[in-house]
């Protein structure tokens, strides 16, 4: 048993394709239209979105005689009228490490524009369970003692459990063939804890992650899941400030609170 807090890493992004962009360009007749995005997730955004005005440069669209001059104004514009379907263009890729499946439980409730990748208990075998006390338990002693006990009993319970299936099969378990390693471990899983700490990946467009930000930093979420999604928020807006810079942030109960005048956009 080991004290864990959940992290979060950001471990990829939509990458432009700079030939092939520059090709389009050429072929609709916008071969010297530039951005300033600061990102490739902003710039494929921008590109979406003038794409279904052909908004690239005045008198590119006769009916368009003025074009917002940077990619900042033209995102802003974008979350300001609810323009979202362009936002789902962008993709983020995080893991969450040392979150429990109290967390991802309701992480994969968030299914549209998102894709998930979860730590499997069924071919991995638990040896060293993690476990974070939550901020309601945490400072109290005798809170901390009955999480770390229990992740403790239940520990040593599945080792016995592994144990068991040795014995059952004649030779030590690391010498069983895979399938037979796959059937205990799945079978032993039931023993750990909804509270374990796992790993999960998580990958959403950019209008999907504004909404869950909104969602999952609220006073009223899960503390676990308001304490992850305060971290994506942070990074995100970070490297995406031209498309997520529009949030504002309140303290409430000792976790971040973002919020936009544009929800749901």
């Amino acid at each position: 048993m080991h004290r864990v807090e959940p992290v979060v890493f950001c471990v990829g992004e939509t990458r432009t394709n700079d030939d092939q962009m520059r090709a389009y360009l050429a072929h609709i007749g916008a071969p010297d239209w530039q951005t300033d995005a600061p990102s490739d997730v902003e710039e494929i955004i921008e590109v979406m979105a003038r794409a279904c005005y052909k908004s690239f440069g005045p008198g590119l669209n006769p009916n368009v005689t003025r074009v917002r001059p940077d990619n900042k104004s033209h995102l802003g514009n974008i979350v300001k009228v609810g323009h979202g379907s362009t936002l789902e263009h962008s993709f983020i890729n995080f893991m969450f490490c040392d979150v429990s499946r109290v967390f991802t439980h309701e992480l994969v409730r968030h299914r549209a524009g998102s894709a998930f990748s979860q730590e499997s208990l069924r071919f991995v075998r638990l040896e060293d369970m993690g476990v974070w006390v939550p901020p309601a338990f945490e400072g109290n002693k005798r809170a901390e003692e009955l999480f770390e006990e229990t992740w403790r009993l239940l520990e040593e319970k599945y080792g016995e459990l592994i144990e068991v299936a040795a014995e059952m099969e004649g030779r030590p378990f690391d010498e069983l063939p895979f399938h037979l390693k796959k059937k205990y471990t799945s079978a032993a899983r039931r023993l750990a804890p909804i509270g374990l700490a796992t790993n999960i990946g998580w990958s959403c467009n950019i209008r999907t992650l504004r909404h869950v930000i909104e969602m999952r930093t609220d006073p009223g979420s899960e503390e676990e899941i308001r304490f992850v999604f305060a971290k994506v928020a942070e990074i995100a807006i970070a490297k995406f400030g031209n498309i997520l810079g529009d949030y504002e942030v309140d303290m409430v109960e000792g976790l971040p609170h973002y919020r936009t005048e544009h929800p749901k956009v």
